[in-house]
């Protein structure tokens, strides 16, 4: 049923469907009696597979990537598809509006998105005041386990470098009572210069800084640093270096690639008319993969990591874990799978 309908929206601006998709789920989530049926369908009927990472309570390991619902808009209703963590942003300081339109374009006979949207979001306070809502209503009803939220945070464009650090600072304090973990963005092809500051002395200024804030909380949260996979060989072993030197609590690999790997000829000519941007989905699975592996087997497993890179179904989840990866994220497959993909995926593990 899904496929005959991405057909009819595959025929319409990506940007645009994902707010229409969205936005009708959301009509039908605010009837009681609709939101049930939608979990009922929608959600893994298996519930052998509860997991956990920081002490966190997952209903299960399949999460969504950062990207999807920038500024948290949508959390009830991905909660219905049976998400166990649903990662928000990327959020900076201020609101700004991203890249110019058309910044998402498909690729469907390699069943990948390159994207250019550039941190586009609605700024770090009124982010904060929807999280807050969101988590007061989810105390209100006792809902156990609740939707894990991670909070996915980056610095404005206009912000220099060497300045970056007080943005991260500004979304990681305005976001802490209300994420239950926070992922560093340091990673994305979309605003110049961002890539810089995976350099190990720029990551450091970074991670100890939002460390310190954090120990200084009554109540501590993880924090991961999202990396890209076009890292040299020497930028990985720095970041792993510095992740156990100062026993950063996790690693979610990977970004989008400005590469264009194995793409079929006719997925190569429309790249090269859409230009820059990150490409995800299929082409990056491999990868992604191998970035997860190298991670884990250099670190002793030390490193806990979140696979996120070319995640369609179950197989693609059981070869990150088996790979290295505590958790997974889809994104892209969301999009070509459709709102089953959570159900489909649990199915697949559990058999």
């Amino acid at each position: 049923m899904y496929k005959a309908l991405r057909n009819i929206l595959f025929l319409f601006p990506p940007e645009w469907v994902h707010y229409f998709s969205m936005n009708c789920l959301r009509l039908i989530c605010s009837v009681g009696l609709l939101r049930k049926l939608v979990r009922l369908y929608f959600q893994p009927k298996d519930q052998s597979l509860p997991s956990s990472l920081f002490h966190l309570p997952l209903k299960n390991p399949i999460g969504l990537g950062a990207g999807f619902d920038k500024n948290a808009k949508y959390l009830r209703e991905l909660e219905a598809l049976g998400f166990g963590f649903v990662e928000i942003g990327t959020v900076t300081p201020l609101a700004q509006k991203g890249n110019d339109k058309p910044r998402v374009f498909r690729l469907p006979e390699d069943r990948a998105l390159i994207n250019r949207m550039g941190f586009n979001n609605d700024g770090v306070k009124v982010i904060a005041e929807r999280l807050k809502n969101w988590k007061n209503r989810q105390q209100a009803t006792g809902n156990r386990p609740p939707l894990i939220i991670g909070g996915n945070i980056g610095k404005n464009k206009l912000t220099p470098n060497e300045e970056a650090w007080k943005d991260y600072e500004i979304c990681f304090k305005e976001l802490h009572p209300y994420v239950d973990y926070f992922v560093v963005n340091v990673s994305s092809p979309n605003t110049p210069g961002l890539r810089e500051l995976q350099e190990k002395e720029s990551l450091r200024k970074i991670l100890l800084h939002l460390g310190m804030i954090d120990s200084g909380k009554t109540i501590s949260k993880p924090i991961l640093l999202k990396i890209a996979p076009d890292l040299t060989k020497e930028q990985i072993d720095d970041v792993i270096d510095l992740a156990l030197e100062i026993k950063l609590d996790g690693i979610v690999a990977t970004n989008t690639t400005i590469q264009r790997p194995g793409l079929s000829e006719k997925s190569e000519i429309l790249s090269k008319k859409i230009g820059a941007g990150g490409l995800s989905g299929l082409p990056l699975k491999d990868a992604s993969t191998k970035m997860v592996q190298y991670i884990s087997e250099r670190s002793g497993g030390r490193i806990p990591v979140i696979a996120s890179g070319g995640i369609f179904t179950g197989q693609d989840a059981k070869e990150k874990m088996m790979a290295g990866a505590s958790l997974v994220q889809v994104w892209t497959g969301f999009i070509y799978e459709g709102p089953a993909i959570v159900k489909k995926i649990c199915k697949e593990l559990s058999n």
